[in-house]
């Protein structure tokens, strides 16, 4: 871990004056946050970005912000959620990620010490996957104006190879890379403080490693999309209506977990609408099929086909079958 020269005992908690643009502005910067994240080009307004990639290759540009609470959760905390959850935007682009910035507002009040924390933790999340935060910026709001920490995390990633929705065919096969529902599940598990012998993980993970095993199958996948707000079905639903196409999953090979299921049970939510952090849904052509499920890994399973016609459906093996459409309203607010 890096050196932090921060006087954590002379100034236990942010203070206004760290956000004024002053002394204590350029401190923090300094002591915490050009400490933790070493790559940030703190003594010029922007960063200057150097990309030795050919020159037909194109850039993905994508911008989040995240206010999800807790700020510390099993499986993760907002500085990690912050930069994958960027990354992730732009991973299921096909798009390697190179450069982040972060900007941070910050509760008046908030423990100095946990705010290295989060840093710490942005960097260590955008080392996992090779990418570096090089500049950022500071705000500062009164005591009661704010919850702790906001972070907006805007990327740039180089593509590496064509996805895009309008590609979606008739005859394509819909896979998911893992369970689902958990970052969902442990976000409510720890608002409710249930008393869960093993709490549950939030799923929050880089999907730049899978999506880049998928680039040697480049020809056959058409679209490759995160599942975080609204989950699965919102997710399906859009792209159902992007494509104008009929996508048609069934409901007993969409893979849940016990602990997700009876969480959701126990306050009346459906998995299919649950937030992911480290989920994505593929669609590819069906003589590939073998071959993605093998590079996504164990967890990955195909739960649908795309077909002509609108909407998505959810069949059951009992015979039965569901319309699903887009989340209306917030299930869970604050998931991420």
């Amino acid at each position: 871990m890096p050196e932090c020269r921060f006087p954590f005992a002379r100034y236990p908690v942010v203070t206004l004056a760290h956000g004024a643009g002053g002394r204590f502005t350029q401190q923090l910067i300094r002591d915490i946050f050009s400490a933790a994240m070493t790559d940030v080009q703190a003594d010029q307004d922007g960063a200057d970005l150097v990309f030795q990639d050919p020159p037909d290759s194109r850039l993905v540009f994508t911008t989040d912000s995240y206010v999800v609470s807790p700020l510390v959760f099993p499986g993760g905390d907002i500085g990690k959620l912050s930069v994958i959850g960027t990354c992730n935007d732009l991973a299921v682009c096909a798009a390697e990620p190179a450069y982040l910035s972060c900007g941070w507002i910050i509760e008046e009040g908030f423990p100095t010490e946990s705010l290295f924390a989060l840093a710490q933790s942005m960097a260590l999340a955008a080392a996992e996957v090779g990418a570096r935060i090089v500049t950022g910026d500071t705000k500062v709001v009164e005591r009661g104006h704010g919850d702790g920490v906001f972070l907006n995390v805007s990327g740039v990633g180089v593509r590496r190879f064509f996805c895009h929705p309008r590609l979606i065919q008739p005859g394509d096969v819909v896979i998911v890379s893992g369970d689902l529902g958990r970052h969902g599940a442990c976000i409510l598990a720890q608002r409710e403080d249930l008393q869960i012998q093993t709490p549950i993980e939030s799923d929050c993970a880089h999907l730049w490693p899978a999506v880049s095993r998928l680039s040697s199958l480049a020809e056959s996948v058409h679209c490759i999309r995160d599942l975080t707000r609204g989950g699965l079905a919102t997710v399906l639903a859009e792209l159902s209506e992007t494509a104008s196409l009929q996508i048609t999953i069934e409901r007993d090979r969409v893979p849940v977990s016990k602990k997700v299921a009876s969480v959701c049970e126990l306050f009346g939510m459906d998995p299919l609408y649950m937030a992911n952090e480290g989920r994505m849904v593929v669609f590819a052509e069906p003589r590939r099929e073998e071959d993605i499920l093998e590079s996504l890994g164990a967890g990955a399973r195909r739960i649908g086909v795309v077909s002509e016609g609108r909407g998505v459906i959810a069949s059951s093996q009992l015979g039965g079958s569901q319309m699903l459409d887009m989340l209306s309203g917030e299930q869970l607010p604050r998931i991420c």
